[in-house]
């Protein structure tokens, strides 16, 4: 029976050999079978991880974030067909893990092919884990309403249960900027909000304060910039 790899990819340019195990370099170079997110990206990976590897010798098969149910079942379909295994890769982290890959998965378990997750960076644990905030009990919300009537809404309404459990969400990065103006005039004093950016890289910035704290002290530049924010107690 094939096996589905789900593949860690770097969450930050030229860190593959300090955040990747070596299982990781080794299973991108003995597959020829990949199910990418972004073909491109996932070209220059695999080339940079496993440099051996003939891209033409390869097939790649797109499926994002918009791919249909079809889709998916035709990717995992050859799989059977062919007898072959299959990684799949995201354009950043962990595949499943706020990233395409989890349709591919849940297929995989309901036609039998056996589900292989790789070790890896996710910037989502990794802010958690830095935090200092409740990693007992998390909930990541993807992205706030862009709208800001509906996102000081939103905001307000996770802080609700703050206390309790930890909230994790991002943004579009070229709006950081707004996110973070509208957190401190939307939460309390009191709440803990954490910034965590360009986790793995040189320029790596995690902060966590109350909000007092971070109106005192002014807000971080992180525009453009892969974000994850949490707010907790």
């Amino acid at each position: 029976m094939p096996s589905l790899y789900l593949i860690p990819t770097v969450l930050a340019d030229d860190t593959a050999a300090q955040v990747l195990p070596p299982q990781v370099p080794a299973q991108v170079a003995a597959l020829r079978y990949f199910l990418v997110e972004n073909a491109r990206t996932a070209r220059r990976f695999i080339k940079q991880v496993a440099p051996a590897q003939v891209m033409e010798e390869l097939r790649l098969t797109v499926i994002d974030k918009d791919a249909s149910e079809a889709q998916v079942k035709a990717a995992l379909q050859v799989m059977l067909r062919d007898g072959l295994d299959a990684g799949v890769l995201s354009e950043a982290g962990c595949p499943g893990i706020a990233d395409p890959g989890a349709l591919l998965a849940r297929e995989a378990h309901r036609v039998g092919v056996r589900v292989v997750p790789l070790v890896g960076p996710s910037s989502l644990l990794l802010a958690l884990m830095g935090s200092g905030l409740n990693g007992q009990s998390f909930a990541f919300h993807g992205y706030l309403p862009i709208e800001r009537g509906k996102r000081t809404a939103a905001i307000k309404q996770l802080e609700r249960t703050a206390q309790q459990q930890t909230h994790l969400f991002i943004e579009t990065p070229y709006r950081n900027g707004q996110l973070l103006e509208d957190l401190l005039a939307a939460l309390q004093p009191s709440t803990r909000l954490c910034v965590a950016a360009n986790l793995t890289a040189p320029t790596e910035y995690l902060r966590t304060d109350t909000v007092a704290g971070w109106r005192k002290t002014g807000l971080p530049d992180i525009h453009k910039q892969p974000a994850v924010f949490l707010i907790g107690a």
